[in-house]
């Protein structure tokens, strides 16, 4: 294990899906974190250069989630910019949480190369917990997904599995210089997915394809702010067109086990009730 005791692991976006639970995992093994976000001390902005160094000061390695994603322009110039702090500052050990078929987070991936940092880059697949704890949790309620996608693949990933990843990657030496692509061991539909939820919950949930532009017209009605408007056009309308619809290893080479399949996603939240009408 790598000697991490001494100095806090900096958890960019520590309250979003995969950090909290990282934060978690890294607590409960006795190792430091520090929390980067809004609300955290020191308070982490990325949109405000001036919080980066505070929160920088003093931590042996840093754990990258951007908000709201890296497929947002601008995104690869700020992890790039940051990346390039973090080593002058003296924190070279840096793990990026990327997507997959995204033009801006391949972009940001190769500012984080450029930096000299010591890198490992965890590029994943749609999460499943897209569906109960983001955006698509609200249609789910209402017993109606609408969507502007087909019958598309996608290897959904589980947020779990990610945070098991990067414990691993942060803690453990060989990781140094590599891209892990995470995906879980099948592809699904979002008609597939939605079926498998509605199954486990004991609900009937209808999955609908709606055209682009009514998925447009959806999400300005709800008033989301501009960057989570764009970022969701921009995910069914570009990235969602078959270029991601291929399985990856990349869960069992860095954990030695296979990722969990969104069946076992599906039974467990079903479980808690969250799915619930």
């Amino acid at each position: 294990m790598i000697d991490t005791a001494a100095k806090p692991i900096l958890i960019l976006g520590g309250t979003g899906k995969t950090g909290r639970r990282l934060v978690d995992r890294l607590t409960a093994q006795g190792l430091p974190v520090r929390i980067g976000s809004r609300s955290g001390t020191p308070h982490f902005d990325w949109e405000d250069d001036t919080t980066w160094e505070p929160a920088l000061d003093g931590v042996g390695a840093v754990y990258i989630s951007y908000y709201p994603d890296l497929a947002v322009p601008g995104a690869a110039e700020a992890v790039g910019a940051f990346a390039n702090l973090a080593v002058a500052s003296g924190v070279r050990r840096l793990v990026l949480l990327s997507g997959r078929g995204e033009i801006e987070a391949q972009r940001a991936e190769e500012m984080l190369k450029a930096s000299g940092a010591d890198w490992t880059i965890l590029r994943c697949a749609w999460f499943s917990q897209n569906f109960s704890e983001s955006f698509l949790l609200d249609p789910l309620l209402a017993g109606e997904v609408a969507l502007p996608v087909g019958t598309v693949g996608e290897p959904f990933v589980d947020a779990d599995d990610i945070a098991d990843a990067a414990v691993t990657v942060l803690t453990r030496q060989g990781h140094v210089g590599q891209l892990y692509e995470l995906t879980g061991p099948r592809l699904l539909s979002f008609a597939d997915a939605v079926a498998e939820i509605g199954k486990a919950a004991g609900r009937d949930i209808r999955f609908v394809r709606i055209s682009h532009a009514e998925f447009t017209a959806a999400v300005a009605g709800y008033e989301l702010p501009a960057e989570f408007a764009w970022l969701l056009n921009e995910l069914f309308t570009e990235v969602l067109d078959g270029r991601n619809e291929a399985l990856t290893d990349g869960v069992e080479r860095v954990l030695g086990r296979a990722p969990k399949d969104f069946s076992a996603y599906a039974t467990e939240t079903a479980g808690t009730g969250i799915w619930s009408d």
